[in-house]
């Protein structure tokens, strides 16, 4: 092979092994927390509005399957439980899961999200979509924990 190419492709090697090394670890870090933020402020909202939240699982949102109140309360922990896991990066795979399957029943659940908030929840799908396939990264507890049983 000639020269050029080889060192060409040598260099495109290393610069992918540098971003992989550096820039892969800080994207899943920014995925986890971005999307954790959102859904943990929706979850802090729900509680400080607890009369509002129970109408609107009522009147408003059309949970499949489950009645109306046990969808308030299982929504509201779930956005107040699963970004804490998310944030520490621990059981990340499952929990970032769970959070890209309630985010597709928020949507829909929610009418009006087709409207206005549709797009949004496009995005923080992808970012979950990114963390449960490639895991939480070398900034997460998982990688603590396996590092300290391998």
């Amino acid at each position: 092979m000639n020269t050029k190419v080889t060192h060409w492709l040598t260099t495109y090697d290393h610069v992918i092994e540098a971003l992989q090394r550096g820039f892969i670890p800080l994207l899943l870090v920014f995925c986890r927390l971005w999307v954790s933020w959102v859904f943990f402020n929706s979850g802090l909202t729900k509680i400080a509005s607890w009369d509002s939240t129970l109408y609107l699982f009522e009147y408003e949102y059309h949970v499949p399957l489950i009645p109306w109140e046990l969808a308030a309360y299982m929504g509201t922990a779930a956005e107040l439980v699963l970004p804490v896991f998310m944030v520490v990066g621990l059981f990340t795979r499952p929990m970032a899961a769970i959070l890209f399957v309630f985010n597709i029943i928020a949507v829909v659940s929610y009418p009006l999200l087709w409207e206005k908030g549709f797009y949004d929840h496009q995005l923080w799908g992808l970012m979950i979509l990114i963390v449960v396939v490639w895991g939480p990264g070398a900034i997460s507890a998982d990688k603590v924990i396996r590092s300290k049983f391998n």
